[in-house]
């Protein structure tokens, strides 16, 4: 491959990444074990870099007091930033709300090193299983189900391109032969 067409190739690729990663913030629920940074042009004092939503989900944020990030979107918790801080505080806050860091997913079962891992966007089933050293011998290649976050223990057999969410749970099950 030549060196331009390397380039391109990897500046299409980022921004097939950055896309992706962009439409996932858009639509994707804040969660417990999330990472935000909320962002308020030139008001150094009312941005967050780095905020770790809890359990709880809630948090103390300047002039508006206890705030919920829990099963809202980035959107969500900006316009309900912007609505508490327009007028009183500022005439017309820019705020942006950004997810920097995904809550953990699960690997169990049939896999080497079975555990907890670091979410990116765009993960699958077989990416998950990569970063859990792999299928194990007795593994049931074909008998891989999901536990959705918050669906109530409920599996689902899936492919292995099938996508993963953050905070689901992978499971492999053990082959009989």
């Amino acid at each position: 491959m030549a060196l331009p067409s390397r380039l391109t190739f990897l500046l299409l690729l980022i921004i097939a990444i950055s896309f992706s990663s962009f439409a996932l913030s858009k639509n994707y629920n804040i969660g417990a074990g999330d990472k935000i940074q909320i962002s308020v042009y030139g008001e150094e004092d009312l941005s967050i870099d780095e905020l770790y939503i809890d359990n709880s989900g809630n948090f103390e944020y300047p002039y508006l007091g206890q705030l919920n990030a829990l099963n809202k979107t980035s959107e969500q918790l900006k316009n309900e930033i912007i609505s508490g801080l327009k007028g009183d505080y500022l005439i017309s806050p820019k705020v942006r709300v950004s997810i920097i860091g995904f809550r953990s997913f699960y690997v169990n079962g049939e896999v080497k090193k079975p555990g907890g891992y670091e979410y990116q966007p765009g993960l699958t089933v077989d990416k998950a299983i990569a970063l859990a050293g792999g299928f194990t011998d007795r593994a049931a290649r074909n008998k891989v189900y999901i536990t959705q976050a918050g669906k109530d223990n409920l599996k689902n057999k899936v492919k292995l391109t099938s996508r993963v969410s953050p905070g689901d749970i992978v499971v492999i099950e053990q082959s009989f032969f």
